[in-house]
């Protein structure tokens, strides 16, 4: 009698830790973590880059009707948009006799990540192939803003006070968007070490040594010239 009424625990379906605690050990969790915080991060970062890139293309079509003028970013021989407008890294794409600024290409490429912030914050869901995607754009734009940095400091030896901000708006981009692929979308899948890393919150520090290692960068580059 007593082996009837004893319950048998050995078909009895095991309680998952993940549903005890709402996600596995390594997941990370709190509001940080989220799609509304890392959204809405990226969203403020791309609607930045979009009116820096509306500005630029300003500021462009500007020069190109007066090349000789002085625009008002133009500060001193390091600071001066005209400077880094008129080399040819800034209309690197040419088509039918064409050229084309890249901050047009700048006006496009931000209203579609802010677009995509958008649909975060909506918590639509989307399909892998297009949350990776999404990565892959935003590590080509993050990649591009870069080399035309690096082409600034080193090449032209000027520096667009706009060119710069769009730059790092498009960092704090990359690094929200990365924040929510791996933390919201959960890409990569078997990545635990990616969770671990946002859950002890140790892309805080990275995000920080980051910008201050561009901005310790451009100083130490041009030193006093920035404001002479």
């Amino acid at each position: 009698m007593t082996n009837e009424r004893t319950t048998d625990t050995t078909n009895a379906p095991l309680i998952d830790e993940a549903e005890t605690t709402g996600g596995a050990p390594d997941e990370p969790r709190g509001w940080r973590h989220a799609a509304t915080w890392t959204y809405l991060v990226m969203l403020v970062a791309s609607a930045a880059a979009l009116v820096v890139s509306f500005v630029l293309s300003a500021e462009t079509l500007k020069l190109a009707r007066d090349p000789n003028q002085i625009l008002d970013c133009d500060i001193n021989s390091v600071l001066s948009c005209s400077a880094v407008a008129q080399s040819w890294q800034a209309e690197i794409v040419k088509f039918g006799g064409l050229s084309y600024p890249n901050a047009f290409f700048g006006i496009a490429a931000e209203s579609v990540f802010v677009t995509i912030a958008v649909i975060g914050l909506a918590r639509v869901a989307v399909p892998r192939w297009f949350a990776t995607c999404t990565w892959l754009g935003g590590l080509a734009a993050i990649a591009y803003s870069y080399w035309l940095t690096s082409q600034s400091l080193f090449v032209i030896n000027a520096l667009c006070p706009w060119c710069l901000a769009l730059m790092f708006s498009t960092t704090v981009q990359f690094m929200a968007l990365s924040h929510a692929t791996v933390t919201v979308q959960g890409l990569p899948s078997r990545a635990r070490g990616l969770r671990t890393y946002y859950r002890l919150n140790y892309d805080l520090m990275v995000d920080v040594v980051w910008v201050l290692a561009i901005v310790v960068l451009i100083v130490v580059k041009d030193g006093a010239a920035l404001f002479a």
